[in-house]
């Protein structure tokens, strides 16, 4: 098992390219499902979740070719008329959003059995909504041996109001109603750029899907099994959380950072904090530079995570890590996730203070991190200690860096080429 060495504090300095988005990719990948002609995803980063992605595609019997040309890789995914409709607890259980597969193959094949998912331990994420859909769309739904069962010969439109904002609840909808009869209305939706870029995705191939990106969608479904398709590579958008991991590790560090490939209109609330944390941040159409090379004390800076566009839940372990060495006392307020503070304890033994109380982190600043052997529990997480490492005193070693490779690629040696002292060993060498 791989760890990360790094050796601080570090300044961090240079250029860095941001890759293609997981959280984009993995629903896109899946609404392959839908189409009766091949589809070419481009854009994608090398990343387990990724791999896992496809291998459960190939499971079920989807064509997938691989295309491999310098840094790019592309995928091109072709499902026939048959297919294998069981997605087995071995692959479901490694990643969550596999539960995704489940509205595309009902749609098209009229059945599926899907074991229920694993992925991060950061608190209970409830497939309720999953189940909702799929019973509010017309299916027939038997859960036995953590298993769903669910059949349906057609799928029939239908009114369907979450009670609160889920991401992976409204794309596993849009890819589940663009095949119903009729029109069916979703309200209370996700607008994260990775659910807007799935319903592009899905229009381009021959979904009606009408208000993309505001609260409420309205859904024409088609009259065949199938999407038409549409035979031009479809792009991944760049990954907001990966520009925003670097871009708190650049400010953390006292460096300056250019981060391209990037959407910054994306983090508009995270550059907003990171301006009023003192740091100075020059936005263009593609990229945007963080320097806080001036900053001679870091002003505290309070934030509450909050669906899209407030501040992003997967960037609140890493936001931590950064007020740990702010001038002063700041808050953090988790209303995504009840469990996302696995990531304090391992941060304490840096040296950080941390304190908590229901959903409320108060983090208090003038840390003087020191090295020590932490371990990573979840993706963000991780992230948070790789920052810590950066700003602290000495040798940090991060454990359990398979997390880190779900969402992040190449991170090691990216951060190498901004001047980092970071390697990657194997346990026991």
């Amino acid at each position: 098992m791989d760890y990360l060495l790094i050796k601080g504090p570090a300044v961090l300095d240079g250029t860095v390219a941001v890759s293609g988005s997981k959280n984009a990719a993995l629903p896109m990948l899946v609404a392959s499902i839908l189409s009766k002609k091949f589809v070419q995803i481009t854009n994608l980063p090398r990343l387990s979740d990724i791999d896992f992605t496809l291998k459960l595609l190939v499971e079920l019997g989807g064509n997938v070719r691989m295309i491999r040309e310098n840094n790019s890789i592309s995928a091109n995914i072709e499902f026939k008329d048959t297919a294998h409709c069981v997605a087995p607890y071995d692959l479901v259980r490694k990643m969550r959003s596999s539960i995704l597969v489940m509205g595309p193959l009902l749609a098209r094949y009229g059945h599926v059995t899907v074991s229920m998912p694993g992925g991060c331990a950061i608190g209970a994420r409830p497939v309720d909504l999953h189940e909702m859909i799929m019973r509010k769309l017309g299916a027939d739904i038997d859960v036995s041996d953590g298993n769903f069962v669910v059949k349906c010969k057609k799928l029939k439109g239908s009114e369907i109001v979450f009670p609160f904002v889920s991401v992976g609840a409204t794309q596993a909808a849009m890819m589940t109603a663009v095949l119903a009869k009729g029109t069916t209305v979703l309200k209370n939706v996700s607008t994260e750029p990775e659910t807007v870029e799935t319903g592009h995705m899905l229009n381009k191939m021959g979904a009606k899907i009408h208000g993309l990106g505001t609260e409420n969608l309205i859904i024409d479904g088609a009259d065949s099994d199938t999407l038409p398709g549409t035979g031009d590579p479809i792009p991944v958008i760049p990954d907001r959380i990966e520009a925003g991991t670097y871009a708190i590790a650049a400010a953390a560090t006292g460096g300056k950072v250019r981060i391209t490939n990037a959407i910054p209109g994306h983090l508009e609330i995270l550059i907003y904090n990171l301006r009023e944390s003192g740091v100075k941040v020059d936005v263009g159409d593609n990229h945007f530079t963080v320097d806080a090379g001036s900053v001679k004390s870091i002003k505290p800076v309070d934030i509450i995570t909050a669906p899209y566009p407030g501040f992003p839940t997967d960037l609140q372990a890493q936001w931590m890590s950064y007020m740990c060495i702010a001038d002063g006392i700041s808050t953090i307020d988790e209303q995504i996730f009840k469990n996302r503070y696995i990531h304090v304890g391992e941060l304490m033994r840096l040296g950080a203070r941390v304190k908590l109380s229901g959903t409320v982190a108060t983090v208090l600043g003038n840390r003087k991190l020191k090295g020590a052997p932490v371990m990573a529990t979840d993706l963000r997480a991780s992230a948070s200690l790789v920052i810590a490492g950066l700003v602290a005193d000495g040798q940090t070693e991060v454990h359990r860096v398979y997390h880190i490779d779900r969402g992040y690629e190449r991170i090691d040696e990216k951060l190498l080429s901004l001047g980092a002292e970071i390697e990657r060993l194997r346990e026991g060498d």
